[in-house]
């Protein structure tokens, strides 16, 4: 089942899956920012992330802009050769901002990790796997009690998901 579902979301411009993304992106536009959702849109992705179907596991969905740093431009006291940005590009990538966005929006959960579900030409959008540390359910199963540990408080915004790690160069 999982290889069809993969199959599915390889091929975004086939006729099917094009109006289903348009349509979920014009919902999602009218949506808050961060969103928890029920269960995982792309499961076969979210599985091999780490969810699993059980309680202490929750799902929530980010929209963050698409582009580069807009900066405003300086006003007054330079010259005009620096008054123009050229380049700017942030050290995060939207994803891990998506996954610090999250994390402060639901403080008592873990972020554990994140992937792509969509995107239009004026926002992207992730599904954020977050885990409740304080669940006996989580507590209890040896796969995923590590994140019990006191050492594991704000992994996102400490740079610990496999976004955070890669803007960090490991």
């Amino acid at each position: 089942m999982y290889k069809y579902i993969t199959n599915a979301w390889k091929d975004l411009n086939g006729p099917a899956m094009k109006s289903l993304m348009q349509q979920r992106t014009l919902e999602w536009r009218g949506q808050t920012e961060v969103v928890r959702v029920d269960d995982p849109l792309r499961l076969d992705r979210a599985r091999k992330l780490g969810y699993k179907a059980k309680q202490g596991f929750v799902i929530a969905r980010v929209r963050v802009r698409r582009g580069g740093m807009r900066r405003a431009k300086p006003a007054a006291g330079r010259r005009q050769r620096r008054l123009a940005f050229k380049k700017s590009v942030p050290a995060k990538s939207m994803q891990l901002i998506g996954e610090e966005r999250t994390s402060k929006r639901f403080p008592n959960l873990e972020v554990l990790n994140s992937y792509w579900v969509g995107e239009d030409g004026q926002y992207k959008w992730y599904e954020i796997i977050l885990v409740d540390p304080s669940h006996p359910s989580i507590e209890d199963d040896p796969d995923i009690n590590w994140i019990c540990d006191s050492t594991q408080k704000g992994r996102a915004n400490r740079g610990l998901t496999s976004q955070g790690k890669k803007a960090r160069g490991l």
